[in-house]
């Protein structure tokens, strides 16, 4: 399934996408594609609904594609190819970061580059949506603990991340740095994550066009290996990590600025766009 939700920000309703294109109206039956809907349970209430015994909803603005989200956990460096276009060793271990749940927005949402920037930079990313609380899981056992995938671009300010002392955080958690969606494309759409095909342009022109192939370390891993820090929950999102060609990586480097517009995509899970505005 297609999972996704539409309306004004902070009003959006629960739908999914059909097998013709549509958009049905899911909030006779859920209250949101998050939480209790997502888990095994609720995922299979909805798979037993009759698409077409939905009301359609007019085309409109399309907000992330879950809601509640306790917390959105990023890994740093994990594609080898963008780690050596940086010139960073791939790390023993994954690099953990958090972006703020504040900075998420619809997939098409502008995107607002802050006061002060000068490094704004884009991130195609794999996004992994928990179905169900995971704890101390194993490898093996982890993809049962996924709801599903989405679009994530882990939109990030250089200077901000690594010129000012402390964490990455800070230069990753800036209001609207989070755009996740069109859609929550369950995981049985997507039945092998380590092979799916990547892209980014600016202004239409090609920057990224990878394959989370390349991903040091996979899903399945990076499940089981972040519930032995935390207990993950229905909604938290893993932001899996970016391939080559972001703006830092580029001899010279490349920003984003007042209205460029970026456009991403990763094959199965749609795509997005994104208008770049200065933050007056």
């Amino acid at each position: 399934m297609k999972l996704m939700r539409v309306g004004e920000a902070g009003s959006e309703k629960p739908a999914l996408l059909d097998a013709d294109g549509k958009i049905r109206d899911l909030s006779g039956h859920v209250a949101d594609i998050g939480g209790e809907a997502i888990t095994p349970t609720g995922l299979a209430k909805i798979a037993a609904i009759d698409p077409k015994s939905l009301p359609e909803f007019a085309p409109g603005r399309i907000g992330a594609c879950v809601a509640g989200t306790g917390k959105f956990i990023c890994i740093g460096l994990n594609f080898s190819d963008h780690a050596a276009e940086t010139g960073a060793t791939v790390p023993p271990e994954p690099i953990i970061f958090m972006k703020a749940t504040s900075a998420i927005i619809g997939p098409n949402d502008n995107v607002v580059i802050p006061r002060g920037s000068e490094k704004t930079d884009w991130e195609v990313e794999l996004g992994v949506v928990i179905g169900k609380t995971a704890k101390y899981v194993t490898e093996a056992e982890a993809l049962d603990y996924v709801a599903g995938y989405c679009v994530s671009n882990d939109v990030s300010e250089r200077a901000f991340q690594t010129e000012r002392s402390g964490q990455w955080t800070k230069g990753k958690s800036c209001d609207t740095f989070g755009p996740i969606g069109p859609w929550l494309v369950t995981k049985d759409e997507i039945p092998e994550p380590q092979n799916l095909g990547m892209w980014l342009t600016v202004n239409g022109q090609k920057m990224q066009n990878g394959s989370s192939k390349t991903m040091v370390y996979g899903v399945a891993f990076l499940v089981s290996y972040l519930s032995q820090f935390m207990s993950l929950h229905p909604g938290d999102v893993i932001s899996t990590g970016t391939p080559p060609g972001v703006g830092m990586g580029l001899k010279p480097p490349r920003y984003l600025k007042n209205g460029d517009v970026v456009e991403l995509g990763i094959e199965g899970l749609g795509t997005q766009k994104q208008t770049f505005v200065a933050d007056r």
